[in-house]
């Protein structure tokens, strides 16, 4: 583990519109070009919520990175609401040690206008070079005299004396991957008294490992009837409901919609939650072949891949166009071909950026896998036939179980299909 100091990055991902300029701003290259660089040059580890391996919700280590940084700096560029909320959640956390950034022509709302803000041009979709040396080493000094600074910047810890800053219990901290931390985040963190639910949780993962579907479902709703936050067991109960094809394939899947129901999925923002209600419509697609659960499940693949531009939604919305255009007349299987070919390149995008950040680690073998499975459909999709076999080939040092490349092998072949009947084929070059 590393014994750096971690700054954590609030801000937009990729391309985001500025509604009160109309401009597209790229924030990635913010990040990339300005932020990172600047953190890393003050010695600092630099992490943005996208760079952050997790299953389940993003919320979790979303939260604890908000309570746990040494550093946070939040950019409010393009009026972001998730990074308003995540920096008033640092403020109500941490005395000190936030900065906040923006480009010039942000407008800072009434309540925040006394907090200072760090200001630096914004040309776009393009960063101008000068400035963005002179904004970086702006940044590299105020991280150090922020770090210096005993005084506390955050308004809350400036109004409100005294007040303590909350912390965790030295027992959960000490087991951030643990099953114990899962129930956490469940319940709010008040689990630490509760050890039955430490051994659900241990008894609930060795079921999953076995594939053991239906030891799984019985303890998950024992588990939930425990818990007050119950999204996130909601969403493995769902999960392995439809993995166990009991009584029947359709039936479970018709249970895994009920109980994603319940998550209002199509209202929510959950992208984990839309990326389930995706997987059981294009399942309840394949098998009843109704135009609805199809449409559904490309509107829930959309939803998740914009809200954190998640490559699993994204690579499954491209895949689910391509289906839709072989029921369409020419002019809108046009239109779904070539979104779908835009979506995969903006997706093979943000996982090469993902294996650049990933830490190879036994922890990590899964992810890798399929970040690199993603490649290979991708490149697939892009009509890239030698660099999607280069990714496949790279992916199966990881597959750790059969299934997983299995899986990868029928989803290709499908796209395979659908790539044969390409509607851009008979347009004149």
């Amino acid at each position: 583990m590393s014994d750096k100091k971690k700054c954590f990055v609030v801000m937009g991902f990729g391309e985001k519109t500025d509604y009160q300029t109309s401009r597209v701003l790229d924030l990635d290259k913010t990040y990339k070009h300005i932020i990172k660089k600047a953190v890393q040059d003050a010695g600092l580890e630099c992490v943005r919520a996208d760079e952050i391996p997790h299953s389940g919700t993003i919320e979790m280590p979303m939260f604890e990175q908000l309570l746990q940084a040494d550093l946070v700096i939040a950019d409010l560029s393009t009026s972001n609401l998730n990074a308003a909320y995540e920096l008033g959640v640092r403020h109500a956390l941490k005395p000190r040690t936030t900065i906040i950034i923006a480009e010039d022509k942000f407008v800072s709302p009434f309540d925040t206008g006394h907090i200072a803000t760090m200001r630096y041009r914004h040309d776009g979709k393009a960063l101008d070079i000068d400035e963005v040396e002179r904004f970086r080493e702006v940044l590299n000094k105020a991280i150090a005299a922020i770090l210096a600074n005993p005084a506390p910047d955050s308004p809350v810890y400036t109004f409100l004396r005294p007040l303590t800053p909350p912390v965790l219990a030295e027992e959960r901290a000490q087991a951030v991957r643990g099953s114990a931390v899962e129930a956490d985040a469940a319940t709010g963190g008040d689990n630490a008294g509760n050890p039955a639910l430490a051994v659900l949780m241990e008894q609930l993962n060795e079921a999953k490992k076995k594939k053991d579907f239906d030891t799984a479902k019985s303890l998950l709703k024992i588990i939930i009837g425990m818990t007050t936050n119950q999204t996130a067991f909601k969403q493995q109960l769902a999960l392995v409901t439809y993995k166990s094809k009991k009584p029947d394939e359709l039936s479970a899947l018709k249970e895994a919609q009920a109980i994603l129901g319940e998550l209002n999925p199509m209202h929510s923002n959950n992208a984990e939650t839309l990326g389930l209600w995706g997987a059981v419509h294009k399942r309840l697609f394949e098998i009843a072949k109704q135009r609805a659960d199809l449409d559904t499940a490309i509107l829930s693949y959309e939803k998740g891949y914009w809200l954190l531009s998640d490559y699993y939604n994204g690579i499954n919305w491209a895949f689910l166009l391509n289906v839709r255009a072989s029921l369409s007349g020419p002019a809108d299987a046009i239109t779904d071909f070539v979104l779908a070919r835009r979506t995969r390149a903006d997706v093979l995008e943000i996982c090469k950026t993902k294996l650049e950040t990933l830490k190879d680690s036994p922890q990590t073998r899964s992810e890798r896998y399929w970040i690199l499975a993603t490649m290979a459909e991708a490149c697939l999709g892009l009509e890239d036939a030698a660099q999607s076999e280069k990714y496949l080939n790279d992916a199966k040092e990881y597959a750790d179980e059969p299934w997983m490349l299995e899986s990868t092998l029928e989803q290709l072949e499908k796209l395979r299909a659908y790539l044969e009947h390409s509607p851009l084929k008979n347009l004149p070059v």
